[in-house]
């Protein structure tokens, strides 16, 4: 007697989680992709979430890294993967800018893609050696204008964040400057830091250590706003209106995925984004929460495509 009653609560048991079992199904995997590198700046920003977010869909998450031609293959991969919600990628601006700067790429930013859930922003920081007599924005920007063809500045890389941001500023502000490209933006920092490099962009995590670094000085952000990372810091628009560099970081899915999929990931992704622990790992990567629905994040991924699309103008014209 005692056995069948075990068995009756046992069998009561299992009906009991049958319907949580049918809403969240188990054994599905949700791949993340990121077109880059292991190890790299964009897989440490997916790692801050992707395991919460695949818990709290009923599903497993998975990293996905996809290398290779600046993150295009990757991005192609993830095209043309089923619109089934199982397979997202993890974006930035440089989906945008990627677009823009290939020959033909394989994808189309806009049409190939539904967005999903803006994760955060992050904003760039313009730094200049301490041997440019220069404390502000607007003191570099009189100084390069004064000396035209006489000042360089350091980047990542051609095509990288930190160049196109710098020769954004100067198409903008009309400065005459050498850029002097470097395979990474710590390689950057150091010339800079060295006082053979006068200036460089970077974002505004690779800032933060130099704050009180006298070798180098923070004149401004690039953001229309000031940074909650750097409030003492004030925006380059103020000395050069209508200038902005900053990047987005959020998911995005197939084209044809289905609106209610994309609807319970975006909800997924707000409800994360109110967790204590997340928001601490975004801030270690100096990226600002901001949640948005799916319709306000598509138009932002359509702003920035054509903010980017006038950067990479102004970078042809300079180069």
């Amino acid at each position: 007697m005692a056995s069948l009653k075990r068995l009756c609560a046992a069998l009561a048991l299992i009906a009991a989680l049958l319907p949580q079992a049918a809403a969240q199904p188990g054994g599905k995997v949700m791949r993340i992709v990121v077109p880059f590198a292991a190890g790299g700046a964009r897989e440490v920003l997916a790692r801050t979430f992707y395991s919460e977010l695949g818990a709290a869909l009923g599903v497993t998450a998975i990293i996905d890294n996809r290398p290779g031609a600046g993150g295009a293959i990757g991005t192609a991969s993830a095209a043309k993967a089923a619109p089934d919600g199982l397979t997202l990628i993890f974006a930035a601006s440089s989906h945008n800018v990627t677009a823009l700067l290939g020959a033909s790429p394989a994808y189309d930013p806009i049409r190939d893609f539904a967005a999903v859930a803006n994760i955060g922003m992050q904003s760039y920081v313009l730094m200049a050696s301490a041997a440019v007599p220069a404390k502000t924005a607007a003191e570099f920007l009189t100084y390069a204008r004064a000396n035209p063809g006489k000042l360089n500045y350091a980047s990542a890389g051609h095509g990288s964040s930190s160049h196109l941001a710098m020769a954004y500023l100067a198409s903008l502000a009309g400065l005459d400057m050498v850029h002097i490209p470097f395979k990474s933006t710590a390689d950057a920092n150091n010339d800079v830091l060295a006082g053979r490099s006068h200036a460089v962009i970077v974002p505004n995590v690779g800032a933060i250590p130099f704050v009180k670094d006298e070798r180098i000085r923070l004149l401004g952000v690039t953001s229309r706003k000031r940074s909650a990372f750097l409030p003492g810091v004030p925006p380059v628009a103020e000395s050069v209106p209508g200038y902005r560099f900053d990047s987005w970081f959020g998911l995005l899915a197939p084209a044809k995925t289905p609106a209610a999929v994309i609807a319970r990931i975006n909800a997924a992704v707000a409800k994360l984004l109110r967790e204590p622990v997340i928001l601490a790992r975004l801030a270690g990567q100096g990226v600002e929460p901001r949640p948005l629905n799916p319709e306000a994040f598509e138009r932002l991924i359509r702003e920035d495509y054509e903010d980017m699309a006038r950067v990479v103008k102004a970078v042809g014209r300079i180069e």
